[in-house]
């Protein structure tokens, strides 16, 4: 299992240690209003931990806790999965925060360490991100993150937009912002 370092964050691969503020993230309504429309019981995140423990032993990949650094606090989660958690489909990342953390850029700095890793780390060809339709601060998230609308598409039961980036966009824009800072 791997962990994961930015310049404000460590993302650690979710256990039984972050089960308390786990919970609290996944049984507020206002994060969970875009993923699954109900806050998530105890019994389900921790057996959310256990899918999440076997998929990180199967295929090197799940999800994140998202450590603050500053406060060494949980402040979210975020992951590379298959799409409906189905190897058939599409790989996908996702992330979701505390309220008290969002615009502040954390979600961004989280996606690209974790987009890093699925193309430099696991060599992944390509990678969607969807969200609810009304959730337009993922939909900027994705944007800044480069990542090029595919349309709308079903995933969980839900009517999403879908944004996609492969490795060959991930590499140009990379080399393109190194090129940059060096100028």
């Amino acid at each position: 299992m791997t962990i994961l370092t930015t310049p404000r964050l460590r993302l650690e691969p979710c256990s039984e240690a972050h089960i308390e503020e786990l919970d609290k993230l996944n049984s507020d309504i206002e994060v969970m209003r875009y993923i699954t429309g109900v806050a998530i019981t105890l019994e389900e995140t921790k057996a959310h931990i256990e899918l999440v423990k076997e998929l990180w032993k199967n295929y090197g990949y799940s999800s994140w806790s998202i450590i603050e650094l500053k406060t060494g606090k949980l402040i979210g989660t975020g992951g590379i999965q298959h799409l409906e958690f189905n190897p058939e489909n599409p790989l996908e990342t996702g992330w979701r925060l505390l309220p008290s953390k969002w615009g502040q850029g954390f979600a961004t700095e989280a996606a690209r360490c974790m987009i890093a890793f699925a193309f430099e780390t696991l060599g992944v060809e390509t990678l969607r991100a969807v969200c609810h339709q009304e959730n337009i601060n993922s939909v900027k998230v994705m944007r800044r993150l480069g990542l090029q609308y595919l349309g709308i598409e079903h995933w969980y039961n839900l009517d999403t937009f879908a944004y996609c980036m492969t490795k060959e966009q991930y590499f140009f824009n990379r080399n393109a912002q190194l090129v940059n800072t060096t100028k």
